[in-house]
């Protein structure tokens, strides 16, 4: 079975959980004997760090088992772009051609056709570009990654009637808090609409799915997600860690669907009751300073450690640091996150408003809204030892039953029911 696969990330090169997600998937794919051809961006301005992650991709073969193919087509846009941030990144590339070339703005005929002037040009313009590169690729099925893609997958399902599955990872109404963009949420139900299956990371995405888009529940294939099984588990070497307190960490980007702003009224009433302690902030986004901004008004500024971004060997010492991670997301479709904090040995606060949350049993569970319990599961763990122990050695046995075959095979499956019932009928 041959799979072309649509995407915006790939590691090493990725900007969030949905690169390694895609990177694990395909694996496992791999792992089962499913060919799969990678369709992904990358971008060549070298002054741009945020992208130029994604050029070490062009022309590489990464062997998973079987050789996956990585096909590159140019952008600038990224999974989690607002149409502001796209718009920043827009002007700061201009400013690098217009230091090469020579040119103004408005007298360069050929900028906006190449990036487009706003998020929505741009994602017309990868379908295109999409649409051009598959030509003279073999295929049985095409399967696309989140709404950035689902154009593309729309248009490559016309051109070649073969079937399309989208996979979808948030929705517009996670990723906004329920305030969606009406042009993304359009392009994402037309997806979800047209698409011939759709896979959700879990049945809290599948819940917001049928609330928010209407569509079928027959139509939509929970498959939670995996952790990469060859990845070494905890060794036991515990970092030193700069600090004599305690540390109770944030790892996520800080925007408002994953409610660090809750985190933050969470530890100022931690500290009420158990002061030696630090919070370690992981990450980067736009309620960064929002965060900075309350604390400092709590009084509680010196308390906080902003880390940035991470790579993952650092994450993973961050992880073996930390006495405890929380997640207080208002909406977590999955949460993959909170597995690689169990491989580190550090017990987990997780929300209940996440899909992560199905499938962890040995995990502290809270409403994010709920300030005071989190306050008292945070405050529980740094007081009791044998609780402490006990949830950590549980949990550790307990993400070892994960891996990347158990989704990749629920995917297999999806694709061998939907090649054997379709007919072809594009319209």
């Amino acid at each position: 079975m041959k799979v072309l696969m649509l995407g915006w990330e790939f590691p090493p090169y990725k900007s969030g959980g949905l690169g390694t997600a895609c990177k694990d998937l395909t694996k496992g794919l791999s792992n089962n004997g499913v060919d799969v051809t990678f369709v992904m961006p990358h971008h060549s301005g070298v002054d741009d760090r945020e992208f130029v992650r994604v050029i070490g991709t062009k022309g590489m073969k990464i062997k998973m088992g079987k050789q996956v193919g990585i096909k590159k087509v140019n952008t600038i846009l990224t999974p989690y772009m607002t149409s502001k941030s796209y718009k920043d990144s827009h002007k700061k590339i201009y400013e690098i051609d217009k230091k090469e070339v020579s040119v103004e703005f408005d007298k360069n005929p050929n900028y906006d056709f190449i990036y487009g002037k706003d998020l929505f040009s741009e994602v017309h313009r990868y379908t295109k570009a999409v649409e051009e590169l598959v030509r003279s690729e073999e295929f049985d099925i095409i399967h696309a990654h989140d709404w950035m893609t689902y154009k593309a997958g729309l248009v490559i399902r016309k051109v070649s009637g073969k079937p399309l599955v989208i996979h979808i990872h948030s929705t517009e109404y996670d990723r906004t808090a329920d305030h969606p963009n009406q042009r993304i949420e359009e392009i994402e139900r037309s997806g979800l609409e047209n698409a011939d299956h759709i896979i959700a990371n879990s049945n809290f995405t599948k819940n917001n799915v049928l609330r928010h888009y209407g569509i079928s529940p027959e139509k939509i294939s929970v498959v939670h997600w995996g952790i990469e099984p060859e990845k070494s588990y905890c060794d036991d070497v515990k970092f030193k860690s700069p600090f004599e307190e305690k540390i109770v960490m944030f790892l996520g980007r800080i925007t408002i669907q994953k409610g660090p702003d809750y985190f933050v009224e969470a530890a100022n009433k931690v500290l009420l009751f158990y002061p030696k302690v630090k919070f370690v902030v992981v990450g980067t986004g736009d309620m960064m300073q929002r965060m900075i901004d309350r604390a400092d008004e709590l009084g509680i500024l010196d308390k906080f450690v902003f880390t940035g971004f991470l790579k993952e060997e650092a994450v993973n010492k961050a992880f073996k640091m930390a006495d405890i991670y929380v997640m207080p997301s208002v909406s977590e479709p999955f949460g993959l996150v909170a597995l690689e904090a169990l491989k580190n040995k550090t017990p987990i606060i997780i929300s209940k408003q996440s899909g992560v949350s199905e499938v962890v049993k040995h995990a502290l569970k809270v409403d994010f809204w709920d300030i005071n319990e989190m306050t008292n599961k945070i405050v529980n763990l740094l007081e009791h030892k044998e609780l402490y122990q006990e949830l950590q050695e549980n949990s550790y046995e307990e993400v070892k039953k994960f891996n990347l075959d158990e989704p990749a095979m629920k995917c297999k499956d999806v694709y061998e029911k939907i090649l054997k019932t379709y007919k072809g009928d594009i319209k």
